[in-house]
């Protein structure tokens, strides 16, 4: 039940003052439970690659994080940095002003920049930041990462003020379909709402709480 429960979460540390010391917990914290993957920011991805290259933990990383405004280029060539680095996974965040703006040929460039980017190489997770979006908004966004061929869309960042709700993962799910992964991030710190975001249709959960999760203690993480 641990271990099944484990492969869905990404072993998440993205606050700005984190040190080496709290990367190297999570990523033994990782090997221990057989976490799906340790999500990170750019800066510690060829460390963790290091360390983890011979276990069955991905190494995540994000993008455009977290506001998403960074320019298209910008992102492909992060994203491409990122897997020179190591990376097997990237969360990138959309430009939300222009999803907001009603421009979704700009969106949906954006994000297949990171897609192609990527291609062949590491998956990719589209962060929506649900907590800023109408429900349109939010079906839109997913309709635009679906079209532009990205493996997973997500929730949130958890530094706009909001993270993943279970009204939010029915929309998404039903807006993708069956086929196309959802990841609920942000918010997520204990089992009994880690089995609903589930039962709701997410197959990724993005979470600091991961050992409070599969251990059915309470998180007190914030993302």
């Amino acid at each position: 039940m641990r271990i099944e429960l484990a492969k869905y979460i990404d072993h998440t540390q993205l606050k700005p003052e984190t040190t080496k010391e709290k990367i190297k917990q999570i990523v033994d914290e990782a090997k221990e439970y057989e976490f799906a993957s340790v999500c990170v920011n750019p800066h510690w991805v060829s460390y963790c690659y290091e360390q983890l290259k011979e276990t069955s933990v991905k190494v995540c990383t994000v993008i455009g994080f977290p506001l998403g405004a960074t320019s298209t280029a910008t992102k492909a060539f992060e994203t491409k940095q990122a897997i020179k680095d190591g990376a097997e996974e990237v969360d990138m965040v959309i430009n939300v002003g222009e999803l907001k703006s009603g421009n979704d040929d700009f969106v949906k460039a954006d994000i297949q920049a990171v897609v192609d980017a990527a291609k062949g190489h590491a998956l990719t997770k589209v962060i929506i930041e649900t907590s800023l979006l109408s429900n349109e908004e939010k079906e839109r966004a997913c309709k635009l990462a679906k079209e532009a061929g990205a493996d997973y869309v997500k929730t949130s960042t958890g530094f706009s003020g909001g993270g993943a709700t279970i009204e939010d993962i029915k929309l998404m799910r039903k807006t993708v379909g069956p086929d196309m992964g959802v990841k609920a991030s942000g918010g997520v710190r204990d089992l009994e709402t880690t089995k609903a975001m589930i039962e709701a249709g997410a197959t990724r959960i993005g979470a600091s709480a991961g050992i409070d999760i599969v251990n059915g203690n309470k998180g007190s993480s914030d993302y």
